[in-house]
């Protein structure tokens, strides 16, 4: 019987792992045929060919710069120390001019011929862990292990050798270039880098890549909008004898996640995809003492903006009517309150397919063998893609695994390319002056 529920169990698993997997494969991207050629033809020119090459030499560079960036801790909020050694990096590369913002972001103009235009380049500065984790690189073979090492470390050394790169080679491109390093998009740092890029006081942005993920035949752009929460239930609280009757903040805290849980369910099963997930939950002092306090902390996520803010509607009157129920049967003392914080607000939105951008780089990833996949994602490219904005993600390139975890690593298998492949995107958005 246990072998048979072993097996069970195994099946489910795959299941439940293919499905996972296929919602991420995205769908063949269509190319028209004239980028092909304008990728080809840019491919074969003098300075883009000095260009792959003097990438190629860059790798024992670029490995260093790695484990160097990784070294420095950047959780949410405290990017500080990191954003001055990528500034510095940024310089040493041949910017125009670098700064830090006024939230956190790095900031490098390489100016066009004719400053019509301006594309950023980005990628995070922050990772998922806490101030304290252990960043030090350790080797096994050629495969590099720590924290953040890839997610989203590697894509700074990207944007690094690409600047590198162009001032080598003496690339030069009509459009100006804003090399970025931003803060806060993991967690709870809530896009507020990249928000703060397209406030009404930031320079003009035109058109967005952002460099955060692996292989290089993912073209993400479609935004996945969240909505995060953390709802807290208090009460005078006091002790599990003495005060029985008082208004309990845990019991509410039960009967929502319980409420939500039932109504949230029926809604998801149609329609666009939809997720929801209470992934903290907190308070009280004691078993025996009747809580001041209870909180949780959501995640609801959806493909649609619509279907977001129903389920946003389903949430809180799941609360509401916890609250009521909980204070209808209280026998003394006062009513119990509720607090719902927002905590996560990240837009949903889709760009067509045949914005140029989203061409080109298509048509850049096919040119180093690859199919494209459109996909969608939560990156910072959701902001700028639910401005209509035309606004990519491309990878990192190499091989890595265990993202968001103390066992994350890197290996650079053909790394090279992602920087290539990268570079031949920005100078044909960019384009390319002669």
């Amino acid at each position: 019987m246990k072998t048979a529920f072993r097996l069970i169990g195994l099946v489910l698993f795959i299941s439940f792992s293919t499905l996972a997997q296929e919602d991420e494969l995205g769908v063949k991207g269509k190319i028209v045929d004239q980028y092909t050629r304008d990728i080809e033809k840019l491919a074969k020119n003098k300075k883009i060919q000095a260009a792959f090459e003097s990438i190629k030499k860059q790798e024992a560079r670029n490995r260093k710069d790695l484990i160097m960036l990784t070294e420095i801790e950047a959780p949410p909020f405290m990017e500080e120390v990191r954003a001055k050694v990528f500034a510095n990096m940024l310089k040493e590369a041949g910017a125009d001019s670098v700064w830090i913002d006024n939230v956190g972001n790095v900031l490098a103009l390489r100016k066009g011929k004719d400053r019509k235009r301006t594309l950023a380049l980005d990628a995070h500065l922050d990772t998922v862990f806490p101030k304290g984790t252990d960043v030090k690189v350790k080797s096994k073979g050629d495969t590099l292990y720590a924290p953040g090492i890839g997610d989203d470390t590697r894509a700074l050394v990207v944007i690094a050798s690409i600047l590198r790169t162009m001032e080598e080679t003496g690339i030069e491109t009509q459009a100006n270039i804003l090399f970025t390093g931003s803060v806060g998009e993991e967690g709870l740092g809530d896009l507020r880098g990249v928000k703060n890029l397209f406030t009404e006081d930031s320079p003009k942005i035109d058109s967005w890549i952002s460099i955060d993920g692996g292989d290089i035949d993912r073209v993400n752009i479609m935004g996945l909008g969240s909505y995060r929460y953390r709802v807290t239930f208090k009460g005078p609280g006091g002790h599990s004898w003495g005060a029985f009757g008082l208004a309990n903040p845990q019991h509410a805290l039960g009967s929502a996640i319980h409420n939500f849980t039932l109504a949230a369910d029926e809604y998801t099963k149609t329609g666009a995809k939809t997720s929801y997930n209470v992934g903290r939950i907190g308070g009280g002092t004691s078993v025996n003492s009747i809580a001041f306090e209870s909180w949780m902390e959501i995640d609801m996520r959806s493909e649609s903006p619509e279907r977001l803010n129903h389920i946003d509607v389903i949430l809180k009157s799941s609360i509401q009517k916890a609250l009521d129920e909980q204070n209808s049967i209280k026998r003394i003392g006062p009513d119990l309150t509720v607090d719902i914080q927002k905590i996560g607000d990240r837009p949903s939105g889709e760009l067509n397919e045949d914005l140029p951008l989203i061409q080109r780089t298509m048509a850049s990833v096919k040119y180093f063998g690859e199919e494209p996949r459109v996909t969608r994602g939560s990156t910072n490219a959701n902001i700028p893609i639910s401005k209509g904005i035309p606004a990519v993600t491309i990878g990192r390139g190499g091989k890595s695994g265990n993202a968001h975890s103390l066992k994350e690593w890197w290996l650079d298998v053909d790394g090279y390319k992602a920087i290539q492949f990268a570079l031949l995107t920005v100078v044909s958005e960019a384009e390319m002056a002669k």
